[in-house]
C-alpha cells in the first residue's frame, strides 16, 4: 500500500466561497418563522422548539432562527447588523415579490435606487431590515465600479422611487432598461433627503 502522497496548506489567504446563512435570535420564533418563510418564499427544512431552518434555494439552510423567551427587543441604537440583502435574478422578480407581500400587508418602508442595485428596504417583526434587491448593470464587475464613479461619490445614497409606479410601469411593457435607470434627485433634494425617515 502506498503512503499518501504529502500536501503544502496554501500561504495566500483565501476568500469564502460564498455566504451561507444569516442566524437570528427572537422571543417569538413562530412569529419570525412565518414572516421569513413568507417573504423569502422559503421553506422550513428543520425545526424544534428552540431552533428552525429555512431555506429558498439548493442550500441546506439560509435562515436559522434561535427561540429564546424573553429576550428583550434590541435597542434601535445599539450596535450590531444594520440589515441583510437578498438579490432577485431579474426586475420582474422583484415586482412580483413586491406585490405578492404588499398584498399580504407585507410593505417596505423604504424603496431606494442605490445605482448599482434597485431595492426595497423591509422590516421584520423584530425589527430587523432586510433588503430585497435587483441589480442595475449587467455584471458583478459593472457593480463594483459604480462604487468608484463621480456619480456614486456624489450621491452614495441613491434616489427614492414609487414602487407602484414601477410595477404599473413593468406591466404597461416599460423596457427594463428604463425602469433600471437611476432617477436624478428631486430638485432641491440632497442625497441625505433619501435616507428613511
Amino acid at each position: 500500500m502506498n503512503a499518501p502522497a504529502a500536501r503544502r496548506l496554501s500561504a495566500v489567504p483565501v476568500a469564502p466561497a460564498l455566504l451561507a446563512h444569516v442566524v437570528l435570535r427572537t422571543a417569538d420564533l413562530g412569529r419570525l418563522r412565518d414572516w421569513y418563510a413568507k417573504v423569502l418564499n422559503a421553506q422550513v427544512v428543520h425545526e424544534n422548539p428552540m431552533l428552525c431552518f429555512l431555506t429558498y434555494d439548493e442550500e441546506h439552510h439560509r435562515i436559522a432562527i434561535i427561540g429564546q423567551p424573553g429576550l428583550a427587543p434590541a435597542a434601535p441604537n445599539a450596535t450590531g447588523l444594520h440589515h441583510m440583502a437578498f438579490t432577485y435574478a431579474g426586475l420582474g422578480d422583484l415586482l412580483a415579490t413586491y406585490r405578492r407581500l404588499k398584498d399580504q400587508g407585507i410593505e417596505p418602508f423604504w424603496p431606494i435606487h442605490h445605482g448599482m442595485t434597485l431595492s426595497l428596504y423591509y422590516r421584520d417583526p423584530d425589527g430587523n431590515q432586510v433588503e430585497l434587491q435587483v441589480d442595475t448593470v449587467p455584471s458583478k464587475a459593472a457593480g463594483t465600479a459604480v462604487f468608484h464613479s463621480p456619480a456614486f461619490a456624489a450621491n452614495p445614497i441613491g434616489v427614492t422611487f414609487d414602487p407602484e409606479a414601477l410595477a404599473r410601469g413593468w406591466e404597461a411593457g416599460v423596457a427594463e432598461v428604463e425602469l433600471l435607470r437611476q432617477p436624478p434627485l428631486p430638485p432641491g433634494k440632497t442625497p441625505m433627503d433619501m435616507l428613511p425617515h
